[in-house]
């Protein structure tokens, strides 16, 4: 396959056939691949043969790829039960990471997180387009094999995601402030909302955007909510206790009607909105860096998730092996500005590097 181009139709098995996995299932299949899936709840997964999520329901021994798409609890056991099947890698989509990857080491085995949903629950809310623009976070080890990354990375980025690479100890830590810890407080606002007994009629038909906005993931499935506070609770705790201190810091602000504070956390809160990255993949704006490695455990790792430090998007990676050695390079596309910071860092850790335009 070259450098940029999505990967061949090939064969898939969805585990798990919900939201995540309904939406999986209908973008490869869009793509061409062939998608076998099953799930605990046979009527879901007939459901999901039914709206076109799947071509067919079942196990398929001969899949290059599985995406595990059930509740954190249980993705560890299905994603071994998978490997034991067959020789094709496999990939989850829990968002809670570390105690899953500590559970599956196997070099076949990538960690990884899409951030996308929906206030829709189950198969029904399913579309094609789910992953479009989203970031879709994997977490590479000193254990991943470098070709079954490479092909998971480019598989997600045919499904139209930025793929970020996260160390997965670090993956749970930032996902407690950008994911679960807004989950949990929008539930807390609708709640408090939602309980002005007598007021409740009128507040919530004055209900405008921004609270519709702050509360719209409160709509979605609270199934899978107890397992992630489980599996994730001490980076979820800590973050509901910097939340709480600065919430009280907010509310000293106004109690003490101090504009200039106000003004201040509030700007500070605008700017940092405003400038959040962006999804760009143009080719006049990609370089395509070369980076040679040792075929040793970890290089994958340091790279990636050096990007990540960065703030590099690796559009594109492959892996070309060499034939003359314990080596290999590997090749990625990524943003043109970026390149010199990058370069630099790569050579820090002792990663020498070349830049070439896109052909």
């Amino acid at each position: 396959m070259a450098l940029g181009q999505p990967p061949l139709p090939g064969r898939a098995v969805v585990v798990g056939t919900g939201l995540i996995g309904g939406s999986l299932g209908m973008g490869l299949r869009r793509l061409g691949w062939h998608v076998t899936g099953r799930d605990l709840d046979a009527d879901r997964a007939e459901l999901a043969l039914k709206l076109g999520a799947l071509d067919a329901v079942g196990h398929d021994p001969d899949a290059a790829v599985t995406f595990v798409a059930t509740p954190v609890r249980s993705v560890a056991a299905e994603a071994l039960d998978a490997l034991s099947q067959g020789p094709g890698l496999v990939t989850d989509v829990g968002s809670v990471k570390a105690p899953i990857v500590d559970a599956v080491a196997d070099p076949r085995f990538v960690g990884g997180h899409p951030m996308a949903g929906s206030e829709q629950d189950g198969v029904e809310g399913a579309t094609p387009d789910l992953f479009q623009g989203a970031t879709w976070v994997l977490t590479p080890t000193a254990g991943t094999d470098v070709g079954a990354y490479a092909q998971v990375q480019q598989l997600v980025v045919a499904l139209g995601a930025e793929v970020v690479a996260l160390a997965p100890e670090r993956h749970d830590e930032l996902v407690a402030v950008i994911s679960h810890v807004p989950h949990l407080t929008a539930a807390t606002l609708m709640r408090l909302a939602s309980g002005r007994g007598e007021e409740q009629r009128a507040l919530l038909r004055l209900a405008a955007g921004g609270f519709r906005d702050m509360t719209r993931i409160a709509g979605g499935s609270s199934a899978i909510w107890p397992d992630i506070c489980g599996e994730n609770q001490v980076a979820i705790v800590d973050v509901l206790d910097e939340l709480l201190a600065a919430l009280q810091s907010m509310r000293d602000v106004v109690a003490r009607g101090d504009r200039a504070a106000l003004i201040e956390a509030l700007e500070e809160a605008r700017a940092a909105r405003v400038n959040l990255p962006v999804f760009i993949q143009r080719a006049d704006e990609l370089r395509e860096l070369r980076i040679p490695v040792p075929d040793r455990p970890g290089s994958l790792a340091d790279v990636t998730t050096l990007a990540t430090d960065l703030d590099v998007n690796i559009v594109d990676l492959e892996i070309a092996h060499s034939s003359e050695g314990p080596r290999g390079v590997l090749i990625l596309l990524v943003a043109a500005d970026a390149v010199p910071a990058f370069r630099q860092a790569l050579a820090a850790k002792g990663y020498l590097s070349s830049a070439h335009p896109v052909d």
